[in-house]
């Protein structure tokens, strides 16, 4: 097989890319309607909430899984100076497409990066964890993925940039935000009230809370709770208690964390809630498994836990432009097992009971369910 590429330098969202798959007519097939050239653009969707949340007619993406699509995006990806410019392209469209939407992606990230945010290390670091093979992988166009300042002085502006895409049509970051996450702890408030509601929610653990944006949003909702956030990365951490201790003081502050979600060391049956949000897709199938089956552990007969993620069913990621989807597949490694694993099942095998899935917003789901009495 044999391919041919080339970068536009002064704009890495134009590429073209030729290639010849004379062994394989499935994916000559494909070929014919895998066609690059265009400009990426920051979303796919239609003015209206109404149609943007939208499911597709497919159980996931035809960019995801096992199809000649997806098997074509792979081939590509793993040719190493394409991944290079992939990758390098990836990154400059995240920042421009933040920036026309009025982040100031760089800004945000020289504060973090010019504060005293490295004196939290210490006191977040756990010097006896040991990394899972997986998460030493490159994320996110990082080759140090999630283990590097960079990225955690970058994730609150990528994290802003997504919920911008997710709503395009808000005319501002605030309504963007209340539309995404809003409609997320809304999922959350209505399944806990169906199922669970003769115990108060006090006790909340956010596995993969990043740099807290998550966190902070949950803690907001309830402010009586006492909420923690773990994340395998003391970057991002440190990022989510020094920007913790620049808000207003809390009357329940937020406790941070330094573990893995596949097994935290925390109390079985310590937690009424525990939240992950936009973890998923990073992990491998078996990481996905065994943080359900982590999150069973740690809850209380009658807990909920609520995961929020990209939806496999969304329209407008199944109608994603090539490029698009390929920059994307370019920095997210397990994006395909993510898409394969049928997450309703894995909640239901491990014991969890009333699996509801909802789609949120027009990219993202909000998969909620009980541990049985």
């Amino acid at each position: 097989m044999a391919f041919s590429f080339k970068l536009n330098t002064t704009n890495p969202s134009f590429f073209t890319i030729t290639n010849n798959l004379n062994n394989d007519p499935l994916l000559k097939n494909a070929r014919r309607r895998f066609i690059f050239g265009f400009k990426v653009f920051a979303s796919s969707s239609s003015s209206g909430s109404a149609e943007v949340f939208e499911e597709g007619q497919l159980e996931r993406p035809k960019w995801a899984g096992e199809t000649p699509l997806s098997r074509l995006v792979g081939a590509l990806i793993s040719i190493k100076p394409l991944f290079s410019v992939l990758k390098l392209g990836a990154r400059q469209v995240l920042i421009s497409t933040a920036e026309k939407t009025n982040i100031p992606w760089r800004e945000m990230t020289k504060e973090i990066l010019d504060s005293d945010v490295y004196k939290e290390l210490e006191s977040i670091e756990n010097p006896a964890i040991v990394y899972p093979d997986y998460y030493l992988n490159p994320f996110h166009a990082y080759d140090e993925g999630n283990l590097s300042w960079l990225a955690a002085a970058e994730v609150e502006a990528a994290t802003m940039s997504m919920v911008r895409r997710a709503i395009p049509y808000a005319s501002s970051l605030d309504e963007a935000n209340q539309i995404v996450r809003g409609n997320w702890l809304d999922a959350i408030e209505k399944h806990h009230q169906q199922y669970s509601a003769e115990f108060v929610i006090k006790d909340i653990l956010d596995i993969g809370c990043s740099v807290g944006v998550s966190t902070r949003y949950i803690a907001d909702r309830y402010p009586s709770a006492k909420v923690t956030g773990l994340d395998l990365s003391p970057y991002f951490l440190s990022v989510a208690q020094f920007k913790e201790k620049k808000r207003n003081q809390r009357k329940n502050p937020i406790s941070w964390i330094h573990a893995n979600g596949e097994n935290t060391g925390l109390l079985s049956k310590s937690f009424d809630l525990v939240s992950i949000a936009y973890v998923f897709h990073e992990c491998p199938e078996r990481a996905i498994r065994n943080v359900v089956k982590e999150s069973f552990r740690l809850l209380r007969p009658g807990g909920t836990i609520a995961i929020t993620d990209n939806s496999p069913k969304s329209k407008i990621l199944q109608e994603l432009p090539p490029v698009l989807f390929t920059l994307m597949k370019s920095t997210e490694p397990f994006l395909d097992e993510y898409y394969l694993t049928d997450l309703e099942r894995v909640m239901k095998e491990t014991g969890f009971a009333n699996v509801q899935t909802v789609l949120t917003d027009p990219r993202h789901r909000t998969v909620t369910a009980t541990v049985p009495y």
